[in-house]
């Protein structure tokens, strides 16, 4: 067993939901692109929106994770992440927005899977490695993979929902 095999099974299952949600979501389309997509309250973005970030969001995070992983053990935690600012992030979800809902779901359901086997394969020792990020402090793999990736993607998940039954 990996040391983070339920935060592993709690991905899967929102990817799952938020996959589950296909036939909703296209019903929708063409959903309309929010005005504002890039610093500010992810809340006011739409279904578009919502999947390009987690699209992009998924491989940022693990890839942050990696970096952590390969620095192990200095006097001090490595530095990681981003502020919600980053040029690259809004670039990223301007640019992928366009694409249908389909097409970003599949991107989510693929990213899912090989961070969930990811997961799967890390030792306590990995869970237990610190990072330290620009605002929010040192942060252990745990807790990165927990706050930035599971839980922010099962928040997704609950506003897509909310989203779609409000177009109802």
């Amino acid at each position: 067993m990996g040391a983070l095999d339920d935060l592993a099974d709690r991905l899967e299952r929102a990817s799952e939901a938020m996959v589950e949600l296909g036939p909703q979501l296209a019903a929708g389309e063409p959903w309309p692109l929010s005005d504002v997509y890039g610093p500010g309250p992810e809340s006011s973005w739409g279904p578009r929106e919502v999947l390009a970030h987690v699209a992009e969001m998924l491989p940022y995070w693990m890839g942050e994770i990696e970096l952590v992983l390969d620095a192990g053990g200095g006097s001090e935690p490595p530095s990681f992440g981003r502020l919600e600012a980053d040029d690259l992030r809004v670039a990223i979800i301007g640019r992928d927005r366009g694409f249908p809902a389909r097409e970003l779901l599949g991107r989510v359901e693929v990213e899912a899977r090989r961070v969930a086997r990811r997961f799967r394969g890390l030792t306590e020792a990995d869970a237990a490695s610190l990072g330290r990020h620009v605002t929010r402090g040192d942060l252990a793999v745990r807790e990165i993979a927990e706050r930035l990736m599971v839980g922010h993607l099962e928040g997704h998940v609950t506003q897509l929902r909310e989203t779609v039954a409000a177009a109802r």
